[in-house]
């Protein structure tokens, strides 16, 4: 059980990092809290009663009050970011005594205990704003949507952004591939098959491949060509929260997976050639993908069929237009073909990619 006092958020939203501070003398209490902070990733501080003068109990990020330690942290300067923790279900004064102290949360254990493990490691990541995350798609084969999605990467990567390129398309090829690093060490998808519950941000980011400043989270080369959706939650939502920007090539298909990446995105963009077989084909993925995504852009690729321009492919799908993807033409020559999409700087198509970032993290600035 977990219940709020006050609906002020924890320390942890403004990014603070630092020890959680525990506060109990009971034993059997004491060793379940360490046990939850080992599982979070965190090291506590622990403390039988107030720590004297001024000290941890103002700067810790998340302080964890035992219920037989309330009576002695009741006269405790008010802050956020106390959770009063107990073990009796049926204890009613439980909520008095948060009361007393200015707890933010009151938990019982054991039912509260991934709620906990959740709080504890959002401040030992120091948490804050999550990652701007885009997912791209084509609206046929070929669309070039796996281009356009390194392209995005790259470019953000070159502006200084914590950037990690998600390959959701385990018939795709390997995005690592169309970025030349296919042995590059580091963690695929399979790797990450059995994971449940909380995935930890940084230890994602540190074990997976870095190519051009960014992580790269790619499939290997073996038959797995599917990983459960609650290990694809996981692992989505351990990225997001190390912020910057997160970049995700989808496949056209739309199965629990991908419902789960789609869930967690800000923006979709769909990559629509300007012809009209491939606007059709769009459409029916556009219908799929708006069930679970309501912002869902549209970004068309020449050459124009007769009769059709990218205003007019935005209007005949419904959708917002993002703009027209240029051509690499270094990416057209027979030697280009181990370089990134988006990696001259000065090319078209990374500045299209700068100018979308500009747009799309101005919104959520002012969001």
């Amino acid at each position: 059980m977990t219940g709020a006092v006050t609906h002020d958020p924890p320390p942890a939203a403004s990014g603070r990092q630092g020890r959680p501070l525990i506060i109990t003398e009971d034993t059997q209490l004491l060793d379940d809290l360490l046990r939850l902070c080992a599982a979070a990733g965190a090291t506590p501080e622990v403390r039988h009663s107030l720590p004297r003068g001024r000290g941890s109990w103002e700067s810790a990020p998340l302080v964890l009050v035992g219920d037989d330690a309330a009576r002695r942290v009741r006269g405790a300067t008010r802050r956020r970011g106390v959770v009063l923790v107990g073990r009796d279900q049926d204890d009613s004064g439980v909520w008095r005594r948060a009361v007393e102290i200015g707890a933010d949360h009151v938990l019982v254990l054991p039912d509260g205990e991934q709620w906990l493990v959740d709080r504890i490691a959002d401040v030992a990541e120091g948490v804050g704003r999550p990652a701007l995350t885009v997912g791209v798609i084509g609206g046929r084969g070929g669309a070039g949507a796996s281009t356009l999605a390194c392209a995005l990467a790259v470019t953000s990567a070159r502006q200084g952004l914590r950037t990690l390129l998600v390959d959701a398309d385990p018939l795709g090829g390997g995005l690592d591939v169309l970025l030349g690093g296919e042995t590059a060490q580091g963690l695929r998808w399979p790797a990450f098959a059995a994971s449940r519950g909380r995935v930890g941000g940084g230890a994602l980011e540190e074990s997976l491949p870095e190519l051009y400043a960014l992580r790269v989270l790619s499939w290997d080369r073996g038959d797995r060509v599917a990983v459960p959706p609650q290990a694809v939650r996981a692992v989505l939502a351990a990225a997001r929260r190390r912020g910057g920007t997160v970049v995700v090539d989808l496949p056209r298909r739309v199965d629990d997976g991908v419902a789960e990446v789609l869930a967690q995105l800000d923006v979709g963009l769909l990559v629509v050639p300007a012809e009209l077989r491939a606007v059709a084909a769009a459409g029916r993925v556009a219908s799929a993908v708006g069930m679970v995504l309501k912002d869902v852009r549209v970004a068309v690729r020449g050459p124009y069929a007769p009769g059709l321009d990218d205003r007019e492919v935005a209007r005949l799908l419904g959708l917002p237009l993002v703009g027209e993807v240029p051509v690499e033409p270094v990416l057209l020559r027979p030697d280009g073909g181990r370089t990134p999409p988006g990696a001259a700087a000065r090319g078209p198509l990374a500045r299209f990619c700068k100018e979308f970032w500009e747009r799309a993290l101005t919104e959520v600035g002012s969001g």
